[in-house]
């Protein structure tokens, strides 16, 4: 029998590769949660992880020769950069806001709920990367950077010299207060999305000092958030159901057609499967914490779905403005189902129970995004489909490896933090926001301004995704990271006119560094800034 052509893929669960990956594993749970209860960010690690890799494979050891492959760093990097996030952003997170309002009955029932919801959230952008919803032809800007990383460290030569130009570049503007991964990032995504982005982190900045108007408490950026985020809904309605034109023989221009003719892809199937899997979530977590004897039957059902239904929502906004923007307003957008819990009148512990369901989905759908682009782009961009899928396969298994050992890590460690009143600060938020209630005219802003957020949304279309780039913007306070990105569009303008094509690569591989630059300065300020504030 002829042997196959296609090259074999580092297994993620075999010998050394799967103690690595556990050890990795852990580390990033560890550092994720102590830099979210610390200083309320959560770090990339994804660079840290293929360093490890990298710097391993150099060691003289038959043992270690497997670490030099590009692809097996590519695993390194999505099984650290998945416990992080899932750690901190889907399990400590959620569980912290039951723990909070007094009900800490609840933590074990939400600590299972946002322990399956995360598992899922990761499966589903598995299931459907590279089709019409989340195509490995949109920007994932972390992920090129992972990707143009782990090449140069491979390659060497002028890719690297112009990868470590643009890192030292990252890690110098990063130590002075400028959000360098903004800039780096005008560089790859889309120009009309990233300028919409933009223009919200600006308008956000400045309205207060400039026309003392607080756009916030107006809470105009969430009503943006809403008609843009139901619009953006639609617009994958009508993607899904529009049939694909029949594509000619593969070639190498068409590798990265949508791939829902493989068995099992289809976005309509993989999204009817979030939708009931959330549903059983949404309905356990509501039995599990006794919700059923604060409510009515009728009450509890419509809760049941809107929890659903908002947790699905959330995960499909966050995915989209990664892709797009490489940020993700995970936690405002939680706070917006937040929102419109209080004025559906559900009683505060379910609006807990909503609020940490909610927040639980997204971040390891977008950070899975970021890791498959990564895997995407080091296996030649889907040239060889068999090794791509494998790939894709193996990044899944580390990603899921990285969250069950998140599981056991954070369930040991949330209760030494909670007794030391360490939890993250983003919760106390949402706790406030419970407390508080619905505040008067709440209901008339979040309307009133999702119209124009809903008509930016269709007037851009699903590829540019305007409405909900701008209201991105406007949810984050941070105007520097608005002039980095206005400003690095500009120059991405004027290479790309005076330099075309071979101007356009070398900006990838420079923004990929300036990426990697900010991504490790910020990493290892957080962590020394953390360690020397619990001194």
């Amino acid at each position: 029998m002829p042997q196959s052509s296609t090259p074999l893929h580092p297994q993620a669960l075999t010998g050394g590769n799967l103690v690595l990956l556990a050890l990795l594993s852990v580390f990033g749970a560890v550092i994720g949660m102590q830099l979210l209860v610390t200083l309320g960010v959560t770090p990339n690690t994804s660079i840290i992880g293929a360093l490890v890799a990298m710097i391993l494979a150099r060691v003289p050891l038959q043992m270690m020769s497997g670490y030099r492959s590009v692809h097996f760093q590519n695993l390194a990097q999505s099984a650290i950069s998945s416990a992080t996030f899932g750690a901190a952003n889907s399990l400590l997170l959620p569980i912290a806001i039951p723990f909070l309002i007094g009900r800490p009955d609840l933590v074990l029932p939400m600590f299972i709920g946002v322990s399956l919801a995360m598992l899922l959230d990761g499966y589903l952008l598995y299931r459907m990367f590279n089709t019409k919803i989340f195509p490995a032809s949109g920007a994932w800007p972390p992920g090129v950077a992972a990707a143009e990383a782990i090449k140069a460290g491979d390659k060497g030569g002028k890719q690297a010299a112009l990868l470590g130009a643009g890192m030292l570049v990252g890690a110098v503007g990063s130590w002075f207060k400028i959000p360098m991964s903004a800039f780096g990032t005008a560089f790859i995504g889309n120009i009309w999305a990233l300028s919409m982005f933009g223009v919200g982190l600006l308008l956000r900045g400045y309205a207060q000092p400039l026309f003392g108007y607080d756009i916030n408490k107006a809470y105009i950026p969430h009503g943006m958030m809403i008609g843009a985020g139901l619009v953006a809904l639609v617009q994958v309605g009508m993607v899904l159901m529009k049939k694909s034109p029949k594509a000619p023989a593969e070639t190498a221009s068409t590798v990265d057609q949508t791939e829902e003719n493989l068995p099992g892809r289809s976005v309509g199937k993989t999204l009817k499967l979030g939708g009931l899997g959330y549903v059983v979530l949404a309905a356990g977590v509501s039995l599990l914490g006794g919700l059923y004897a604060e409510m009515s039957p009728g009450m509890l059902i419509a809760f049941i779905f809107y929890a659903a239904f908002a947790a699905f929502v959330h995960e499909m906004i966050v995915g989209i403005a990664a892709m797009h923007s490489g940020w993700f307003p995970a936690f405002a957008v939680a706070l917006i189902t937040l929102l419109l819990g209080l004025l559906l009148g559900f009683p505060v512990t379910a609006l807990a129970v909503l609020c940490a369901f909610s927040v639980a989905t997204g971040p390891a759908f977008a950070d899975m995004g970021y890791d498959l682009k990564a895997g995407y782009i080091l296996r030649g961009h889907g040239a060889d489909a068999a090794f791509e899928m494998e790939g894709r396969k193996q990044q899944l298994i580390a990603a899921m490896l990285a969250f069950v050992i998140a599981i056991p890590v954070v369930y040991i460690a949330h209760g030494i933090y909670f007794s030391q009143g360490l939890v993250p600060p983003v919760a106390k938020v949402y706790v406030a926001t419970i407390n508080a209630g619905a505040v008067p005219g709440i209901a008339q802003s979040l309307f009133l301004w999702a119209i124009p957020g809903a008509i930016i949304q269709f007037i851009g279309g699903p590829k540019r995704q305007l409405g909900v780039l701008l209201a991105t913007g406007l949810l984050i306070a941070n105007p520097m990271a608005g002039w980095a990105v206005l400003v690095g569009i500009a120059l991405r303008m004027l290479l790309e006119k005076f330099g075309g094509e071979k101007a356009r690569g070398y900006m990838e591989v420079f923004a990929g560094g300036v990426i990697a630059g900010d991504a490790l300065f910020s990493f290892f300020n957080a962590t020394l800034t953390a360690k020397f504030s619990k001194k």
